[in-house]
Order: structure tokens, then sequence, then C-alpha cells
């Protein structure tokens, strides 16, 4: 089991990777699970990535207080609001999707922007 979560750090970190370089990917979610399976499989990668200077500290915020930094909240709500006029003009959806889709974002940006700030 240690090597399957090892593998899913890895693979999360990967994900956080290109995230980071890619601006329609999130980046922060990956790392927090990233962080969560080195914690189950390799204590000295949780550390390494808890200590990272740019990301480290919103993983500590996060796992110490579920908290999300304003800015951050700020470009995740963006971020959902482009997706979803993304996703409304690329996709055509009926309104049957476009409900669901708009719920379903509306969900996430509310648990969002709900976390306490840093």
């Amino acid at each position: 089991m240690r090597l399957l979560y090892l593998a899913a750090g890895f693979l999360f970190l990967a994900l956080g990777i290109i995230g980071a370089l890619l601006p329609v990917m999130p980046t922060t979610i990956f790392l927090i699970l990233a962080a969560a399976a080195f914690a189950r499989s390799s204590p000295r990668l949780e550390k390494k990535l808890l200590d990272h200077p740019r990301f480290g500290p919103a993983l500590v915020r996060w796992r110490e207080r579920g908290a999300i930094a304003p800015g951050a909240k700020l470009m995740a709500s963006a971020g959902m609001a482009v997706g979803y006029a993304g996703f409304l003009a690329g996709a055509r959806p009926g309104l049957p999707g476009t409900v669901a889709v708009g719920l379903a974002m509306a969900a996430c940006g509310i648990f969002v922007l709900t976390r306490p700030d840093s």
C-alpha cells in the first residue's frame, strides 16, 4: 500500500507542476493531494513539499486551518468563472448541462469562498 501512496504522490506532484506552468490547470489541490499521499508513504518527501518556499506555506495553512489566502480565493473564483464561460462557449450545452455544470461550479466556488482566510 505504501508504494501505491508513493506513486500517487508523484502523480499528484507532476500534475501540480504542470498546473503551475499552465494557467488552465490548478496547482494547489494537486500539491495538497501529493502531500497527503507522501504523508502515508514518505515523510521525507512530505517534509520537502511542506518546506518548499513557494508552495509550502499554502499547504501548511490548509493542513492546519483549512485556510485559503484571499488572493488565492480570487484567482480560484476567476478561474472557475472563466472555465464556465469557456464551457458554455465551447460545448454549447443544452439547459440540463448548463444548469448541472453551473451548480457544480457554484458549489465549488461557495466551498472556496467560505474557507477561512490565511
